[in-house]
């Protein structure tokens, strides 16, 4: 990576403020002249959607780009052991949702920022990759599910981590995974009674009138089969690979081989042992205790909680917390996944 200098040659930080007033909040950008005013359902999706505009608008090299809040003296964070890692663009919530940042760090500097998310690059991508006039298609060589699709579920998790209020419901994280992932180019969602049948949230209306207060998503019909809705969270209709790929993401999150916990499992446990899987290889993983807590929408002692009824339920053999370093480590079982007699007993 490059190290930011106390002369940063381009300034890739973008901020938005939601100022409360009559009729609405409005949405005041130091780059741009205009403040709307926005209804209050959809002000945050309507901040994050004008920060994605200004990051793709300002593209710049890998190369070239650098450290933003070590250019700034970090002040972002507390002080840490310095820059490393790759730079990333950051997502930073503050002021309660009044005040959203966009800004190119460092992975060391973003783990250090507190209400922050990575955005993952698919999130931003301007369109797909087509082969060359005249390229045949390679034949798939890779197995059905493997590390590419592990990768997007774990970088959707992140970004719906900010994206979505923090007091949002595991069934609800569950259900806005599967749409960001299934929607299409125009960011509609067609999702089967049958497919919310086989995730237990058929007939969880509480749910989409959950993401529709976030200023998430729109139905655009209650009675209608399938369900139908609109994303209104514009960072996620320009992922970048195309729909094929991040519906094969979405499948791979139903059963999240190795924690594969039965469908008949509460949400919280499930969403859980998603994010467990996400971040495990070779029988065992590891992440950040704050940044696990965010994605799945839970206190650290909750967390703690359903960590324990995982290993209950012999989806994860054993697990520790790290205080020194705020990371958590778990080992995963090697044999198959948990019997129904298991389940019922995590369930418990």
């Amino acid at each position: 990576m490059r190290l930011a200098s106390t002369h940063a040659a381009v300034q890739r930080i973008w901020t938005v403020h939601l100022r409360p007033q009559t009729g609405g909040p409005a949405l005041t950008c130091p780059r741009c002249a205009h403040s709307p005013v926005l209804p209050a359902a959809s002000a945050r999706s309507a901040a994050l959607t004008h920060l994605a505009r200004h990051a793709r608008a300002d593209t710049l090299p890998g190369h070239l780009r650098i450290c933003q809040c070590q250019a700034l003296g970090c002040h972002w964070h507390p002080r840490h052991r310095g820059c490393a890692g790759p730079v990333l663009l950051a997502l930073t919530c503050d002021r309660g949702g009044r005040a959203w940042r966009l800004a190119d760090a460092c992975a060391a500097c973003a783990a250090a920022m507190s209400r922050t998310a990575v955005v993952p690059p698919t999130l931003l991508g301007t369109g797909r990759a087509q082969p060359a006039a005249g390229m045949a298609r390679p034949a798939r060589t890779t197995p059905p599910f493997g590390p590419a699709e592990q990768q997007r579920v774990r970088e959707m998790l992140t970004y719906l981590a900010t994206a979505l209020p923090r007091f949002s419901s595991p069934a609800a994280r569950l259900l806005a995974l599967q749409c960001a992932l299934r929607a299409d180019h125009h960011g509609q969602i067609r999702l089967p009674h049958g497919f919310l049948r086989g995730m237990r949230l058929h007939g969880r209306a509480e749910l989409w009138l959950e993401l529709e207060h976030a200023g998430w998503l729109h139905r655009l019909s209650r009675r209608c089969s399938p369900v139908q809705a609109q994303l209104l969270d514009a960072a996620v209709l320009h992922q970048a690979p195309g729909r094929t790929a991040r519906i094969r993401a979405a499948q791979w999150a139903l059963r999240p081989a190795p924690l594969a916990a039965s469908p008949g499992l509460p949400c919280a446990l499930r969403l859980t042992a998603l994010a467990l899987a996400a971040h495990s290889t070779a029988g065992a993983g590891g992440g950040e205790l704050d940044a696990l807590t965010r994605q799945c929408g839970q206190p650290p002692q909750q967390l703690e909680d359903l960590l324990d009824q995982l290993v209950r339920a012999r989806l994860v053999t054993a697990w520790h917390h790290h205080h020194d370093s705020g990371e958590v480590r778990w080992e995963l079982p090697a044999h198959s996944p948990p019997s129904e007699d298991a389940a019922r007993e995590a369930g418990a």
